[in-house]
């Protein structure tokens, strides 16, 4: 494939490191992964090794140094590999940006080295059972004592769950206000921490490789140095500035999908024989191809749009939105048409075409639902 536009030569050398990276140390280690319910805890450590956590942070917080950019072709290389397990997206691109942003110096100084190097595993917990994508309606509770917040609630569908060393929990700080009441603050946990508690690894019908457990919150104790931003009542508004590069992400995970998608289909159906013939040499075959190629090409020239603008500053909400509705939705169009010509193949779990079906889905729901996402870009009209 032809280097993007936005990439350079130290992103595409550390393109390399990440294919090598998943290819051979991560993917043929997936049914382990899948039969335990998540990765092994010492992969993030060899990630952080090899440079491949926190690119973006600045050097004097322990990252790399880099750019989106750098972010976005360990995305792509993990993606394209196959690697369903690690939860590289979430600590580097979602979580990461929030402490180099919003931190205090002591935060940053203190989090972000470990981060990078994969002795902290992060976390994000923003959804709760009963609120979904409603960050105004969240119930945990962050309740000033002195030098301390008590946090009380609960969280689910929290990716890195399960393993995570330090999360960053959503939480009202003030209950009789809407958006202007939610704070982020950062807490380091373990299982044996005072008022932390891991549920259970929740069971999806995809990703069954990556661990999403549910969390909760008993008398937390957490520093208040710790409040992002230092004041209360600023968390939704550093959420917002945030979410755009997190839809952007799961945009790229779309795309990649969404090519490899129709690159497995284009070799299967070229190497499988149906009356007399390749399959592949069957008008609706071509023409089914023809028309996924088309529209995975579109995405990516579109995905390349975004990064670039992303890169310059100038990716709004409302066009972040667009790219994660519509590269979601059109990945969910393509996999379902590419599964199809697999034939019976498709639908067995030891097809990757599989793994690509029932794992599309839920890009369509996190990172905020498409049906949220239609909201905001309807606002910008």
């Amino acid at each position: 494939m032809a280097r993007a536009a936005w990439s350079d030569d130290e992103a595409e050398a550390l393109r390399d490191l990440a294919k090598t990276f998943f290819e051979k140390e991560v993917v043929p280690n997936e049914e382990k992964f899948v039969a335990q319910g998540h990765p092994d805890r010492a992969l993030y450590n060899r990630a952080g090794e090899l440079g491949l956590l926190c690119p973006a942070v600045p050097v004097e917080y322990g990252g790399g140094g880099g750019t989106f950019a750098h972010e976005a072709v360990i995305l792509e290389e993990q993606a394209r590999a196959g690697d369903g397990a690690m939860g590289i997206p979430v600590h580097n691109a979602v979580i990461a940006p929030y402490l180099a942003h919003f931190g205090s110096e002591e935060l940053k100084q203190r989090v972000l080295p470990r981060a990078a190097s994969g002795e902290l595993l992060l976390a994000i917990g923003m959804t709760e059972p009963g609120t979904g994508s409603d960050l105004q309606a969240l119930k945990t509770r962050a309740v000033r004592e002195g030098d301390e917040y008590v946090i009380t609630g609960s969280k689910i569908f929290i990716t890195n769950g399960w393993l995570c060393d330090g999360i960053l929990i959503a939480a009202k700080t003030d209950s009789s206000k809407g958006a202007s009441g939610v704070s982020l603050l950062f807490a380091e946990v373990g299982d044996d921490v005072p008022g932390f508690t891991r549920g259970r690894i929740l069971n999806k019908i995809g990703g069954k490789a990556q661990d999403t457990a549910e969390l909760f919150f008993d008398g937390l104790r957490v520093p208040a140095t710790n409040l992002l931003g230092g004041v209360e009542g600023q968390g939704f508004y550093q959420m917002m500035q945030m979410l755009a590069q997190e839809r952007l992400v799961t945009a790229i995970l779309a795309v990649v999908m969404m090519e490899n998608a129709v690159q497995l289909t284009v070799d299967y159906t070229k190497g499988r024989e149906a009356f007399g013939k390749p399959l592949f040499a069957m008008q609706n075959t071509k023409f089914e191809l023809a028309e996924c190629a088309t529209i995975a090409k579109v995405s990516r020239v579109f995905l390349d749009d975004c990064i670039s603008k992303h890169l310059r500053g100038e990716l709004d909400i409302a066009t972040a939105a667009m790219s994660k509705y519509w590269l979601t939705d059109q990945l969910g169009i393509v996999v379902d048409r590419c599964l199809q010509l697999f034939g019976g193949y498709g639908y067995m779990t030891e097809y990757p075409i599989s793994q690509l079906y029932t794992g599309a889905r839920i890009l369509r729901i996190l990172a905020g639902t498409n049906e949220v996402m239609k909201d905001l870009i309807a606002r910008s009209l």
